[in-house]
């Protein structure tokens, strides 16, 4: 149905005049008064007010800084290349704390045998640096 053209034109486009101002009528706009004048119908879709739960504060929180067998794998080259990493025979040592790292996981495979001092690691990442024949202080 096609809009009349006395409808286009106008303050109130056919509203009247207060009822057609602002969101007043229907309580607010979107969520507005859902705990006040709204609330019947929030009830019944089960919404709960008020905060819960806590956050902790940031100078708690820290966050361990990881890496992945795979990623040691492909960087053990580069390490030994620049001096953060030594190799005697086939053995390669890698300090990680030194490196920032907090933590080794066990994503990937290790082909040589290495010993890694690492704050902490996975009891997977363990065993598998021990089945290449390497090591892993932690501390």
């Amino acid at each position: 149905m096609a809009t009349r053209k006395s409808m286009r034109s106008g303050r109130t486009r056919g509203r009247g005049h207060k009822k057609g101002r602002g969101a007043g009528l229907r309580g607010g706009r979107g969520n507005a008064g859902s705990h006040k004048t709204k609330r019947v119908m929030y009830e019944r879709v089960g919404r709960v007010w008020g905060r819960s739960g806590f956050t902790r504060p940031p100078a708690v929180v820290s966050a361990s800084t990881i890496l992945n067998l795979k990623l040691l794998e492909e960087s053990l080259d580069r390490w030994v290349a620049n001096g953060s990493a030594t190799k005697k025979g086939k053995q390669v040592s890698v300090d990680l704390n030194a490196l920032g790292f907090d933590k080794l996981l066990a994503t990937g495979e290790l082909t040589r045998p290495c010993t890694i001092t690492v704050s902490a690691a996975s009891a997977r990442a363990i065993q598998k640096v021990e089945a290449a024949g390497g090591e892993v202080l932690l501390g």
